[in-house]
């Protein structure tokens, strides 16, 4: 069994989603819009996943400084606990922040701010590469005697507590609570697109560091969610490396070694004079943009909520389970997870070749079970579920392609 808070907490999570939609339904507000949800629980879904192989190493480097620590305070008292708190935060902060204000940092978050909605799911939403460029933050508390299952346990709570606060469902708490910890109104100044508002309130669970080092902005239009420059896709996938492909291109432009470098480390947008300076952030308007959307049948919705469903609980029994798996078996389930995953989001956007690989995969995928099934000696029931579930995507997802055909293009 899988000991991790946030993979103990997935339940809870879909719980709280649930009560969101059931407000979001008798508000009649339209803070979900299907695509943009599920390319949102793909990138947690992927971020997941990726955590598996990635965490790994970033722990197993704090394990080593925590090895080597300069110092070893006692784990029984209460100011271990709250000074462990509170580093964990002011480290968070500042690994938040400088992901906002460093070019190459920002290709790791820009995944948590592509969406242009704000509701639950959008807490899910997580880049697969961020720990890679920010779990060096952190070091410093281990060579101060912080138990690495402590960090651990200490980072994982505050992230839980983020969760809550991706919503528009809660306006303004009170003020004393507003002064001292990250709230709903002060994350949605987080997400926005709008200039006042980029780059400001980058807590976790604490905003006074916000307010200690000179990044808090509260709240007063209603914000423009998303970032400057559109994903317009669902490709969960893609959205993990959209951003460092525009790296890739502008560095082409860019001519010298020194200039190259500096892109690399200035905030995102800057470009040498020779290129035309910094980009400059468009102002926005919530009455007049206009966010990304694909049309699609109800049919199609169906069909790919159907193959999303049961790939969350494969996702969720894996998540579970990793210790019974190989490093050959972990690889082989994360590549399966992914591939389906991205022909949810992909099918909504009518790629011509997503029909091809989606045949593909709900062909492969029940062979691929009837195999484990052999090998592991599984039960008679879980034959049929293999197989009902081929025969079902192969005959829904034909008719989802007849009737695609008979409405041509959306």
């Amino acid at each position: 069994m899988n000991f991790n808070p946030i993979v103990l907490s997935i339940p809870i999570f879909f719980l709280l989603i649930g009560i969101e939609l059931l407000v979001d339904r008798f508000t009649h507000r339209r803070l979900y819009q299907l695509p943009d949800t599920l390319a949102n629980l793909s990138c947690g879904i992927t971020q997941q996943l990726s955590g598996l192989f990635v965490t790994v190493i970033a722990l197993g480097v704090y394990q080593y400084l925590y090895e080597h620590a300069l110092l070893a305070p006692p784990r029984s008292s209460w100011w271990y606990w709250l000074s462990l708190y509170l580093l964990v935060d002011v480290a968070y902060y500042w690994a938040h922040r400088m992901s906002h204000e460093i070019n190459l940092l920002w290709g790791g978050h820009v995944v948590h701010h592509q969406s242009e909605e704000y509701n639950l799911s959008v807490a899910l939403r997580q880049s697969s590469l961020q720990t890679l460029w920010t779990f060096s933050f952190t070091l410093p508390i281990a060579l101060l005697g912080f138990d690495t299952l402590d960090f651990a346990l200490v980072s994982a709570l505050n992230t839980l507590y983020q969760f809550w606060i991706h919503t528009e469902t809660i306006r303004k708490l009170p003020r004393w609570f507003e002064f001292v910890f990250n709230t709903p109104s002060h994350h949605r100044v987080h997400h926005g697109r709008n200039p006042k508002y980029i780059d400001k309130n980058h807590a976790g669970s604490l905003i006074l560091w916000d307010r200690m080092f000179g990044t808090f902005q509260a709240e007063e239009e209603t914000p423009v969610y998303g970032v400057t420059k559109p994903l317009r896709s669902w490709n969960a996938v893609y959205a993990n490396v959209a951003h460092y492909a525009d790296m890739r291109d502008d560095l082409r432009l860019i001519s010298g070694w020194r200039d190259r470098l500096r892109y690399l480390v200035n905030k995102p947008g800057w470009l040498p004079e020779s290129l035309g300076g910094p980009r400059t952030v468009p102002e926005v308007d919530s009455m007049t943009h206009e966010k990304y959307r694909t049309l699609a049948f109800t049919a199609l919705n169906y069909y790919v909520l159907f193959q999303y469903v049961i790939c969350v609980l494969v996702t969720a029994y894996f998540l579970f389970q990793t210790a019974s798996f190989s490093l050959i078996g972990k690889a082989s389930m994360c590549t399966l997870i992914c591939i389906t995953v991205v022909n949810c989001g992909v099918l909504f956007e009518q790629r011509l070749w997503v029909t091809a690989v989606e045949w593909l995969r709900i062909v492969l995928l029940p062979i691929a079970g009837i195999v484990v099934t052999v090998m592991l000696d599984g039960p008679l029931a879980a034959y049929f579920m293999t197989g009902g579930y081929g025969l079902v995507s192969v005959c829904w997802f034909s008719l989802v392609r007849k009737k695609q055909r008979n409405a041509g293009p959306v």
